[in-house]
Formats: structure tokens, sequence, C-alpha cells
């Protein structure tokens, strides 16, 4: 299906705006600029979940991250709550900048504002959209980042990482559930097993 231009429009505007991300990732073998190759995982996982996405989940998911690099998680304290509060300004930024593209892009403003309020996942649980950026977010933590984490945080203890794991289980839908045990099956061994333990005893 050929895309419209309103959607061709912001999805090169975005991709633009990350490809301006200096810190880098590589991606079979090619070293890309990480929001931007995030962009690319999240859009990849959104068609793995739904096989005819619509423009504005084409958009929330390539936007998920946009420009996030501006915002670095060093720029507010340490601790749980700081990191909540990073993380919601973050959302209230890529929404803004998503839905200032869109309506640059020709888009009517309640499409504009629909979009927002997915990236700030302020409806999560309450809207199917939001729902699904949310598992498709998970997806790429899962697939991409997840053992990269882990070694990052090595001194996390066995507690803390089973209550990651069930905390993103939680955020996902059944749909992504199923996608994720799929997945699971390439995870390496010490991945695999953590996983499964956090699955066998949910947290109480």
């Amino acid at each position: 299906m050929t895309a419209s231009a309103p959607l061709t429009c912001a999805l090169e505007t975005i991709d633009r705006a990350n490809r301006a991300d200096p810190n880098r990732e590589t991606v079979d073998g090619e070293s890309l600029p990480r929001e931007f190759a995030y962009s690319l995982h999240m859009t990849r996982w959104l068609f793995a979940l739904e096989a005819a996405p619509s423009e504005r989940m084409q958009i929330a998911c390539r936007a998920q991250h946009i420009e996030r690099w501006t915002m670095p998680r060093s720029g507010y304290p340490e601790g749980r709550k700081a990191y909540y509060q990073w993380r919601q300004a973050c959302g209230r930024m890529h929404g803004q900048r998503a839905a200032e593209i869109m309506a640059g892009c020709g888009y009517d403003p309640s499409e504009c504002e629909k979009v927002e309020t997915i990236l700030t996942k302020r409806e999560l649980r309450h809207d199917a959209d939001t729902q699904l950026l949310e598992d498709v977010a998970c997806m790429v933590f899962l697939e991409r980042y997840f053992a990269e984490f882990f070694e990052q945080k090595a001194d996390y203890d066995r507690e803390k990482w089973l209550r990651i794991v069930r905390r993103t289980w939680g955020k996902m839908s059944p749909r992504a559930h199923e996608a994720a045990l799929k997945l699971a099956e390439g995870m390496p061994a010490h991945l695999l097993e953590l996983l499964q333990e956090a699955l066998a005893e949910p947290e109480s």
C-alpha cells in the first residue's frame, strides 16, 4: 500500500530529526544514529504485531523517542520517583514534537492531538492505540536492549531483576505476550531463565 503524502512527510521529518542523534547503535553491521535505529525497530515491530497499522500508529511508533538525547536522564536526580518524572517529561516532549510535525504535514488537529495523547501514554489500559504503542516498545526492549541493560546493571540483585521483568510483562497485552514468548526462545540462556522465573512466580 502506498503511503499518503502527509504520512510520508511526517515519517521523513521524524527520521531527519532522529538522524541528528550523536549517539550510535550498530544494526546489522551498520552504525546508525541511536534514536533513528530505535525508530526503525519500533516500525518493524509495529508491522509484526499489526498487519495494517493506522497512519497515526506509524507516526507514534516512529516518534516514540524523537530527539530523546536532548532530554538526558542525567538531567534528573537519582531514584525511582525522578526516573518516572523524566519518563513523563520525555513523553510530553515526544508527543508535542510529533503533533507539531503532523500539523506541518497537513494532518487534522484532532489526529495531531490523538498522537500526542498516545505518546504521553495517559490512556494506557483504556485506549487500544496506546496499548499497541506500549506493546511495540516492550518488544523492542526485549529484543534489542534487554541484554545490554542487563550487562549495564550488573549490580542489581535477582529480586530487582524479577520485578523489572514482571513490570514489563504486566504492561503488555496477550498479543504481545505471545510474541514475546516466541522471541524468548532465541534469548541468551541467562535471560530466558530470568524470564521463566519471573513468570512462574507472580510478584506478591
